[in-house]
């Protein structure tokens, strides 16, 4: 489930960044949630597979301070990120002629940074106390079930939810994996070609 976020979320933020098509607030938003989705799993998960390999669950306190920074700083940023999509939403029905002048380039960079300060300033102190006072009440398996449904399960299925779906995301895909595989299969045909000169 890790790879699969990972990959695709990956996918998104390549095609996003390597078709012309796509460089729009709604998809320039769409890449930011997928980078921030990756970010968000890889801050835990590959700590929690560790742990279940050495079937240990010890660790240090540096290493739990970072961690829960930066878990609240990915999950803040998310939430936001999916705040600024729904109000991009709104003005793309609501006020489609004003649509390019309202979500111009400069805003919705603008709108990004300020949600980075804010995934800092406003969140980090008030839920890293409360995570750190906070006392275990539930059963250790439903606590498992539950961090694992929202730190792998739904960063997994973001990218097809949100993006996979979409016909412009499925072809800027088409087009970027085509492109990359033609490029491949020219590259080894070149080189085959003066190998077999080089023999001749």
């Amino acid at each position: 489930m890790y790879l699969i976020t990972v990959f695709g979320n990956l996918l998104i933020i390549l095609a996003v960044s390597s078709n012309s098509h796509l460089q729009t607030p709604m998809y320039f938003f769409l890449s930011n949630l997928s980078f921030a989705d990756i970010c968000f799993t890889s801050t835990t998960i590959p700590k929690m597979l560790v742990n279940i390999q050495t079937q240990s669950k010890a660790i240090i306190y540096e290493g739990c301070v970072t961690q829960v920074y930066f878990f609240m700083l990915f999950t803040t940023l998310d939430i936001f990120l999916l705040t600024v999509k729904v109000y991009e939403g709104f003005v793309v029905i609501c006020h489609p002629l004003y649509y390019t002048v309202i979500m111009n380039p400069r805003l919705c960079g603008l709108l990004v940074l300020v949600f980075w300060i804010i995934i800092v300033s406003l969140f980090y102190c008030t839920s890293f106390g409360a995570y750190l006072s906070s006392a275990a009440s539930q059963s250790s398996c439903s606590s498992t079930i539950t961090s694992v449904m929202y730190t792998v399960v739904t960063p997994m299925l973001n990218p097809f939810i949100y993006s996979l779906r979409n016909k412009d995301i499925k072809v800027a895909l088409t087009t970027f994996i085509v492109k990359k595989t033609m490029k491949r299969q020219l590259f080894y045909g070149e080189r085959s070609t003066i190998i077999l000169d080089n023999i001749d």
